[in-house]
C-alpha cells in the first residue's frame, strides 16, 4: 500500500498544484477584504473567488508536470473524493456567514486547513499530519484577537502558512 500512496504523492507532486491555486484565490480573497465594502459583500465575494479552483488548479497542476488525475492508480479516485469532502462543511461556514458575518472568514479558513488532514494518509506524508492542525490553530488564536477592520490578516496568513506548506512538500515528494 506504501507504494501505492507513494506513486501517488510522486506523480501528483503532493498536490502542489492544488495549493499554489489556493494561494491564487486566498491571495484575491487578502485583496477583497482590503476593499472599503460592508462585511456581506466581501463574503459572497469570497466564496464567488472560489470559482476559479478546480480550473486553475488543472492548469497549474498541467504547468508544473503533476498528474491529478492518476488513472491507473486504484487509489486516483481518493483525493477528488476528500476535496469535495470540504464541501460538507460549508453548512458551518453558512452559519458564521448569517450569525456573525465577521467570523465567516475565519471558519472558511480553518475549514480550508482542516480539510488537508487526510491528504496526509492519501500522500504517505506526515506535513498534511501536522499543518492541518496548525493552519486550523493558527488561524483560530488569529480570529481571537484580529478586528472586523483587519480580517485581510486571516487570508494574508493562511496564504504564508501555504507557501511553508508547499515548502515542506516539495522536500517530501523529492525525498520519494
Amino acid at each position: 500500500m506504501n507504494e501505492i500512496r507513494n506513486e501517488i504523492s510522486v506523480k501528483a507532486k503532493n498536490g502542489i498544484g492544488f495549493l499554489l491555486a489556493a494561494i491564487v484565490i486566498w491571495s484575491i480573497i487578502t485583496i477583497i477584504f482590503l476593499l472599503p465594502i460592508d462585511i456581506q459583500k466581501k463574503n459572497i465575494y469570497m466564496l464567488i473567488s472560489t470559482g476559479i479552483m478546480f480550473p486553475l488548479s488543472v492548469g497549474i497542476s498541467t504547468m508544473i508536470k503533476a498528474d491529478w488525475q492518476l488513472k491507473n492508480n486504484p487509489l486516483g479516485n481518493l483525493g477528488l473524493i476528500f476535496n469535495f469532502a470540504q464541501l460538507i462543511y460549508f453548512p458551518i461556514l453558512f452559519f458564521g456567514m448569517i450569525t456573525n458575518p465577521e467570523d465567516a472568514i475565519i471558519f472558511f479558513a480553518i475549514i480550508t486547513g482542516a480539510h488537508f488532514f487526510p491528504y496526509g494518509w492519501f500522500y504517505n506524508t506526515k506535513v498534511y499530519y501536522i499543518m492541518a492542525p496548525v493552519i486550523s490553530v493558527v488561524i483560530m488564536v488569529l480570529g481571537l484577537y484580529l478586528d472586523a477592520e483587519h480580517l485581510w490578516g486571516i487570508s494574508l496568513s493562511v496564504v504564508i502558512l501555504f507557501f511553508l506548506l508547499i515548502f515542506l512538500l516539495i522536500r517530501d515528494y523529492k525525498k520519494k
